[in-house]
């Protein structure tokens, strides 16, 4: 052979077999990742056959986190990654030999019933906080973001380190069963996301794969249960350099129009129909890669979906009902406060408002203004809401952050300051304070108070704990936030206790909680004075091979009723004489378990029922009940288009004194949905509420008891309340990309004078509802 054959054998032999991609093999603690920078454009199409991804990084060596951590995974996957200046780009191949792969054709964020992985970016590498992209076997999409720390997330009804899918981001993705598993491809556009200014840039990176039919969840680095942070256990994405966001202007006009009917009081012939239109529209400004501008003016907060009744088994609380209006729920991570002191849905229906969120260097930074609806106030003002949060990263995970959130109109002035702090160290273990004050005005008179809590908090592989003392002032009061109940000091201990299964056995988990709480008046407590409440229970958690679980929570609890609570209520006087002050029963004690049973994600559907059965109180005339509570809940996939979602919860007290029912409630409800295309669908809710409550009776003699009547000083017998109510939505969705919608619904209200009767069906309210929405994207950096 030639010389110059010979010289040039090896470059042949390396263009034909190029350098193999680096591999990054989670349980080797092969965690930091040199994602190749790509100068490619790709077609999103399910195939990852273009040259790009044969240069691509290879994530792989996934392991179980649930519900058994630190074994290998039984399922392979492999994530490739790479990024252009544009955008980064995953490519997921799901390998599947143990059994069927679980996918349907489902709206947005309805997911969680199928095999799917979940994408974690922490962009700015906080360690506490990430954005999560989801996509199922079919690359239909859910995210949102993961946040550790704080409250109750007030975009969703979710508590720290549960993904919170209020959000929406533009970003694309397709994918297609093959006879492997699946394989799913992913672009996100980096001006659809925030990161922090600079190059080179550094992400946490974390992967997790759901299997359905073993009910396992397996994640890319070898995360640890027995951690302060599932967040902080991510590998890296590093060398990220040569990244364009741009400037990206979005313009969202709206168009609603609502045609509500009700019957003629007048006559009780014929019906009175009102139409309300109305134009509103949005701005979003990504102003950068970490900062946003959010604008409204009157804005579309209707909803196309009625929140699902829920059963208040404390009648003396308010639920809480999550937020799902698009404005408030963008960048609601931002908000997050311990105790839910932030709750947009107190903006009932702002004529105009403002947000602006985003980083500086290791600070967060929210603020957020609105001009309310007349119709909130008692004297007809406009009242101003304006609320600002900042956080400060301390060292690797902890926090520091202020509070200030204010409500001020002509009739009432409500201000809020507080400050908080998590700290975390030792791996496992993280302590939290909180201390809040409260200024509030009305009618010439002024009152301030305050709200204060200490946490700490174990969370062991094997033992974990969680330690709080909270105490809320009696004239505490937030305008912009969700405090049920105020005027008490609760110190509370949980402790856990967590044994694990052989791997392959049947039983793979066992967990109990064992859970104590007392609770003082506030003033009663710095006086010495007994506790009202105390309660014991331990909640028994066993989880079984392919998920299976069954819950079983015994409970015992003692009440002493506060006079303070029963002002309201008088007894009948004998002989003429006033009506006397009615004095509450004394202190009573309880014992009440629940049980609870749900199956694996089948194939075609998955069910779950529980019950709360045993000797209870009502604290509406504090009397002896015995209660019974049952749940129940089917769903269905007869195909990959159709689901069909049906619950049952049902309550009943019965006094024991008399053996009266006082109170029940029933709720069936079915919700069904097809999905016609992608974008497109249709749905049909339908709920049946019967309440029903009896006169309120003083628990020693049985007499009717008297509440406040209509008049200053004046009190009427109390009497039953019954209500039994058919509530049917229809629904027609064209959403091609969050912001652009198209939503054609109509519902109506049915009552009956006997409970699911359906024999003397009375419609009460009807509405039709119409929304067309557009995104317009101006300027954008890819």
């Amino acid at each position: 052979m030639p010389l110059a054959a010979l010289l040039a054998l090896p470059l042949q032999l390396a263009a034909a077999n190029p350098a193999a991609p680096p591999v990054h093999h989670g349980l080797r603690g092969q965690l930091e990742v040199r994602a190749p920078r790509l100068e490619q454009a790709i077609e999103v199409d399910g195939r990852l056959d273009e040259p790009a991804w044969r240069e691509a990084a290879v994530l792989t060596g996934f392991s179980l986190y649930q519900p058994v951590d630190g074994r290998p995974a039984p399922d392979s996957t492999e994530v490739l990654v790479w990024y252009s200046p544009t955008a980064i780009h995953f490519g997921i191949r799901a390998f599947e030999p143990h059994g069927a792969v679980r996918a349907t054709l489902a709206d947005r964020d309805r997911v969680s019933s199928d095999d799917y992985v979940e994408l974690h970016l922490d962009t700015f590498d906080e360690r506490r906080r990430a954005l999560v992209f989801i996509v199922n076997p079919l690359g239909v999409q859910a995210d949102g973001t993961k946040s550790e720390g704080g409250g109750f997330i007030p975009g969703a009804n979710v508590a720290p380190g549960q993904n919170d899918l209020s959000a929406d981001f533009q970003w694309r993705s397709k994918g297609r069963v093959t006879e492997q598993g699946y394989e799913v491809e992913v672009r996100v556009p980096f001006s659809s996301i925030r990161y922090a200014v600079g190059n080179p840039q550094r992400w946490g990176l974390q992967v997790v794969r759901r299997v359905q039919h073993s009910g396992y969840e397996q994640t890319w680095t070898p995360a640890r249960r027995g951690s302060a942070s599932f967040i902080a256990q991510a590998g890296r994405l590093v060398g990220l350099t040569g990244m364009r966001h741009g400037q990206v202007v979005e313009l969202n006009p709206e168009l609603t129009n609502t045609t509500a009917g009700t019957p003629r009081v007048s006559n009780g012939d014929g019906w009175r129909y009102a139409n309300d239109a109305n134009v509103g529209g949005n701005v979003r400004w990504a102003m950068g890669s970490d900062f946003v501008l959010n604008g409204t003016i009157r804005p579309d907060f209707s909803q196309v979906e009625a929140d699902a009744t829920q059963i208040a088994t404390d009648q003396r609380f308010a639920l809480f009902y999550p937020e799902r209006r698009p404005f408030f729920v963008e960048g609601s991570d931002q908000f997050n406060v311990p105790n839910t002191l932030v709750y947009t849905r107190r903006i009932v229906r702002p004529e105009a408002a403002a947000k602006l969120t985003g980083k500086i260097g290791r600070n967060d930074v929210a603020l957020l203004t609105a001009m309310d609806d007349r119709a909130t106030t008692l004297d007809g003002s406009r009242p101003f809401v304006g609320i600002m949060r900042l956080r400060r990263d301390l060292g690797t995970q902890s926090t520091a952050g202020v509070l200030y959130s204010g409500r001020t109109s002509g009739a009432r002035d409500n201000h809020v300051v507080g400050a908080d702090a998590r700290l975390v160290f030792g791996g496992m273990y993280f302590a939290q304070f909180q201390a809040v004050g409260s200024t509030t005005s009305q009618d010439g008179v002024r009152r301030t108070a305050p709200m204060w809590e200490a946490v700490v908090d174990r969370t062991g592989r094997s033992f974990g704990f969680h330690y709080a003392l909270l105490g809320i002032a009696p004239d505490f009061q937030t305008d912009n936030g969700f405090v049920p109940r105020t005027g008490f000091v609760q110190p509370s201990f949980n402790n856990r206790f967590t044994a694990f299964g052989r791997p392959g056995g049947f039983f793979e988990r066992y967990n109990v909680f064992v859970q104590t709480s007392a609770l003082w008046r506030y003033d009663g407590f710095f006086d010495g004075e007994s506790r009202l409440e105390h309660r014991l229970s331990a909640n028994n958690q066993l989880t079984f091979r392919r998920g299976w679980s069954v819950s079983v929570t015994p409970a015992l609890a003692s009440y002493a009723f506060d006079p303070a609570n029963y002002r309201g209520l008088r007894t009948a006087g004998t002989n003429g004489a006033a009506p006397a002050p009615f004095v509450p029963s004394a202190r009573t004690g309880t014992t009440v378990s629940s049980f609870s049973v749900a199956t694996p994600q089948f194939r075609r559907f998955a069910a779950s029922a529980g019950t709360t059965v045993g000797n209870d109180v009502d604290f509406l005339e504090s009397s002896r009940v015995r209660r019974q509570d049952w749940n129940a809940s089917l769903d269905l996939r007869p195909n990959e288009r159709l689901r069909v979602g049906a619950t049952y919860v049902a309550s009943s007290f019965t006094r024991r004194r008399d053996g009266a029912r006082i109170q029940s409630l029933r709720i069936p409800r079915v919700r069904a949905e097809y999905q016609v295309a992608r974008p497109v669908l249709v749905r049909v809710v339908s709920q049946y509420e019967s309440t029903r409550r009896a006169a309120l009776r003083d628990p020693r003699t049985g007499e009717v008891l008297l509440t406040t009547g209509p008049t200053a000083g004046s009190f009427v017998p109390s009497v039953e309340r019954r209500g039994n109510a058919l509530r049917t939505d229809w629904l027609f969705s064209y959403r091609p990309t969050p912001g652009t919608v198209v939503f054609a619904g109509y519902g109506n209200t049915l009552t009956e004078p006997d409970a699911l009767a359906f024999q003397q069906l009375r419609r009460v309210n009807d509405a039709l509802f119409v929304k067309l929405s557009y995104l317009f994207r101006l300027k954008q950096g890819d």
